[in-house]
């Protein structure tokens, strides 16, 4: 789920209709740009002008603009970066939205692999454009820095930058500007010169100062306009403007100070009020004033409207004029007076009059700042368990994450499930070194106040114990231990409030992860039903896409093809234009079920976006050296073997490092494939045999020309496969065995045995797994043609071999017959559903009811209405008329 963008932090301001023009300042701001220079810096000290000077000179340049105000908030790397992005789509909609949803997820990519991205769809933008980022002194973090001294390193000529600062940023300017890529205003270039402020202070402040005035006022503030502005407010009403421009004397900060109690007083104290309690608000809206001064409805819109009408330091954040900050030094000094007029309990209850508002407008996240603000722990605790204020999303859970962070340890230890929902959030957050240290942090606080799992608990305590439970067996998940991920699940769902259905669905979406790493498929698909069922309850998007996951991989692998691949693309439907990380994942198995279909095109497509994911958004190296698996075996089914070489050597590579070791033995498979095509016998039988392979040991032995080797090892492991209830390693072995008993002279066996794979690989539409044998897979299913063996899906195989350029026996079929299970090969009025047409096979290998609830993952109401729209399409009254009359039309 996208993290939710604030639209006015990329409003571009619009030039100020009353402004001082200032020529001189475009010009040197034009002359860089139109250089080609990569970077202009404005650089001074608050009050300097350098927003305003920005968007005059921006709104005339000629080029498309993006903008970006930052605020405190964006020293996470990953906010900034989702900001930037944003900012960049002002101008083109579409740039960067892959990166945009990877940062949305749990454990986003890299910095760099993002910027890296984001740069090479900036160099392919025909026109050039200007982004400008707003107040970057707010950023004082070091990985924010070094993602833009990256970004200036490799930034495009389409592509200047803008930074508008109050100090210097830590980037390598001393570089920039010896190569001649930095413009550089700075205070003396920004402060207003005598005829600059005579301008201002007469024609826009409307006071009618005498040229000696102009000029001691000038050298008196040094020409910084914050300060002449606000003299000139306070000097709004005085009629002897000279004595005031004498006394008015001191530093940038006394004057200021000074300057602002003449402003405050100046206003009646309705204004003052306003001003001073509102000075809290990061932004403000009528309604939201009016809460903290309770006051009348409407009076809040009409003050602010009336602020700003009078120049005080109000900047409007939307085109409606609805919602407001203050300029952040006024702000600042506002708040400083504050809190010299009000005891800290009074400040801290205009923080919880805030919240309340915040969080009954459906703000709750803007209300936990309120709350801390106030020093409120009970309150933002229970508004962090909201579930609108998106902790999924790494943009709140990192801010949340250093609230909990600031608490004392006493603190947490009065509240452990503050030690709980800390331990959590830095496991969503990435942070897995440091959660099991939190979990026995909160369990010993649970002990020190008499609390023990198996004790008297109530409902609320034995979540927060099944909460932890939850947390360990995702925590296992990351470290593909399947034994503590059943004992943590099992305990979390003993614990959990039935009501809690978020940890709930993670206890079973952990079951079914550790079931299939342990090859329990049956206990698998259960636990996926299991956590399907508990995502649609909750609603939950990002819980539905890993259970639809989920369901997917059980799918394929009991060889449900066509329903695995609708699974995978509800996954990438719901995760839309944003893919998340796991999208990586999707794709990759989308593309072995195109491979499995022949359509090495769209598969190489799939698996080559798996691995642009893998690279831009994953940093888990066993998921990329699947993905280069993969492809070098489609480049194999190519005939591109130098393709396949390249490929394997880099996943060999990366199998090296440490925790990949579990996936070097796919890669070993594909490789004795190679090596086998390659015609390097000895090789092939050296690589089969240092890794438990033993299909591709069967292969090589049978390519040496000892089928009865490669009997002896294909036998009981086709017994293994058969007691496991693995279809899809059934139907592997169950080929190469066909073959070999056919190199071994036993045709009729070969041909039996062909037609048992057979039945298990039509349903899925398998082709490949065919075709991938070669000569003596031809010749075997040209037999099998010739006994009538399933005459449209032998057909379509052979037709598949044909177009291969390797045609088989007179049988072969020189095009390809309609899909079997097609309504247009099918004699009836209303043709049956693939729905329909999978319960009815189902049905016709003797499944009940409640097996094909289970196979299909549908409810026993769902699978009885299908049988009754399939009896009546096909005008019979029982399931064995039904299984003959779709023999009879060739549905099975």
């Amino acid at each position: 789920m996208p993290t939710p963008i604030l639209a006015t932090k990329l409003y571009v301001p619009a030039p100020r209709p009353k402004a001082v023009l200032r020529p001189r300042l475009i010009e040197r701001l034009n002359e860089g740009l139109f250089a080609g220079r990569k970077l202009t810096l404005i650089s001074a000290a608050a009050g300097f002008g350098k927003t305003t000077l920005v968007s005059e000179w921006v709104a005339g340049c000629g080029r498309p603009v993006a903008w970006l105000s930052l605020d405190a908030g964006d020293n996470d790397a990953a906010r900034f970066l989702t900001y930037f992005i944003a900012a960049l789509q002002t101008i083109v909609a579409e740039i960067g939205a892959g990166g945009l949803g990877a940062l949305q997820s749990p454990q986003p990519p890299t910095t760099e692999s993002i910027l890296t991205a984001l740069l090479n769809e900036i160099t392919t933008l025909p026109g050039k454009f200007i982004l400008v980022l707003d107040d970057y002194h707010v950023i004082d973090a070091k990985p924010v820095d070094d993602a833009l001294i990256f970004l200036l390193q490799h930034l495009p000529p389409q592509m200047h930058l803008v930074l508008a600062t109050r100090e210097d940023p830590s980037l390598p300017l001393a570089r920039l500007r010896a190569r001649g890529q930095l413009t550089e205003l700075r205070a003396a270039d920004l402060r207003f010169t005598p005829a600059e402020a005579a301008e201002f202070l007469n024609r826009l402040m409307g006071l009618n100062l005498s040229a000696e005035g102009i000029a001691a006022l000038e050298a008196r503030t040094e020409g910084w306009i914050a300060g002449l502005q606000l003299a000139a407010i306070s000097m709004q009403g005085h009629a002897d403007t000279t004595d005031f421009i004498k006394s008015f004397t001191g530093s940038h900060h006394f004057v200021l100070d000074y300057l602002i109690e003449e402003v405050l007083q100046q206003q009646h104290e309705g204004v003052q009020a306003f001003l001073l309690r509102t000075s809290i608000l990061d932004r403000m809206c009528g309604p939201l004033c009016e809460a903290l001064l309770r006051a009348p409805a409407g009076s809040g819109q009409d003050t602010l409207a009336a602020l700003e009408r009078a120049n005080l330091f109000i900047v409007p954040l939307d085109n409606e004029r609805r919602w407001y900050r203050y300029h952040h030094l006024f702000g600042e000094l506002l708040r400083k007076r504050l809190g010299q007029g009000l005891a800290p309990a009074e400040i801290a209850g205009l923080h919880l009059e805030a919240s309340a508002w915040l969080e009954s407008n459906g703000l709750a996240f803007e209300a936990f700042h309120h709350a801390t603000a106030a020093g409120d722990v009970e309150r933002a605790e229970r508004l962090i368990e909201r579930e609108e204020i998106g902790l999924h999303l790494r943009s709140v859970a990192v801010p949340v994450l250093g609230w909990l962070a600031s608490l004392p340890k006493a603190t947490k230890d009065a509240r452990p499930s503050l030690w709980v929902r800390s331990a959590t959030l830095a496991l969503m957050a990435g942070q897995t070194a440091e959660v099991e240290a939190r979990l026995q942090a909160a369990e010993a606080a649970f002990a020190a106040q008499g609390v023990w799992p198996g004790a008297e608990l109530d409902a609320q305590i034995r979540d927060l114990f099944g909460r932890m439970a939850c947390a360990r067996a995702t925590l296992a998940v990351t470290r593909y231990d399947p034994q503590t991920m059943i004992a943590q699940a099992r305990r979390a769902q003993e614990y959990l409030r039935p009501e809690n259905l978020i940890s709930r669905f993670t206890a079973s979406w952990a079951l079914a992860v550790a079931q299939l790493q342990l090859g329990d498929r049956a206990a698998a698909a259960q636990a996926c039903l299991d956590s399907t069922a508990i995502s649609q309850q909750s609603g939950h998007v990002f819980s539905i896409i890993l259970a639809t996951a989920n369901l997917a991989r059980v799918q394929a692998l009991e060889n449900q093809l066509h329903l695995a691949a609708e699974s995978y693309q509800r996954v990438l439907q719901l995760a839309g234009d944003h893919p998340q990380p796991n999208a990586g994942d999707t794709q990759l198995s989308l593309a072995h079920i195109l491979y499995e279909w022949n359509d090495l095109e769209a598969a190489e497509r799939h698996g080559e976006q798996s691995l642009g994911l893998l690279r831009q958004f994953d940093r888990t190296i066993d998921r990329f050296i699947r993905a280069q698996v993969f492809l070098a075996r489609v480049k194999l089914a190519q005939g591109d073997s130098a393709g396949a070489d390249a490929l394997l050597t880099q996943a060999e590579q990366g199998a090296r490092q440490p925790g990949s070791a579990r996936w070097a033995s796919e890669g070993a498979a594909v490789r004795v494939l190679y090596l086998l095509q390659q015609n390097r016998l000895p090789a092939a039988a050296q690589l089969a045999l240092a890794h438990p392979l033993p299909v591709s040991q069967a292969r090589v032995v049978l390519a040496q020309g000892d089928p009865a080797a490669a009997l002896a090892i294909l036998e009981p492991l086709r017994q293994q496969m058969e007691a496991k209830g693995w279809q899809d390693e059934r139907l592997k072995v169950l080929l190469l065995q066909a073959v070999a008993l056919r190199a071994h002279g036993d045709k009729d066996e070969a041909v039996q045995t062909l037609g048992e794979a057979l039945v298990l690989a039509e349903p899925g539409g398998f082709v490949r797994l065919f075709i991938d044998e070669g000569a003596p897979m031809a010749r075997l299913l040209s037999e099998a043609a010739a006994h009538g063996m399933m005459p449209g899906y032998v057909g379509r195989l052979l037709a598949a071999f044909a177009a291969e350029g390797q045609p088989a026996q007179a049988d072969s079929q020189a095009s390809l017959p309609p899909r079997v299970g097609s309504a247009s090969a099918r004699p009836l009025l209303e043709p049956l559903s693939p729905r329909e047409l999978q319960v009815l096979r189902l049905m016709a290998q003797g499944l009940s009811n409640r097996e094909i609830c289970m196979r299909l993952f549908l409810a026993l109401d769902t699978v009885k209405g299908h049988n009754r729209r399939i009896f009546a399409k096909l005008a019979v009254q029982r399931r064995t008329e039904a299984i003959a009359r779709a023999r009879e039309l060739d549905l099975l």
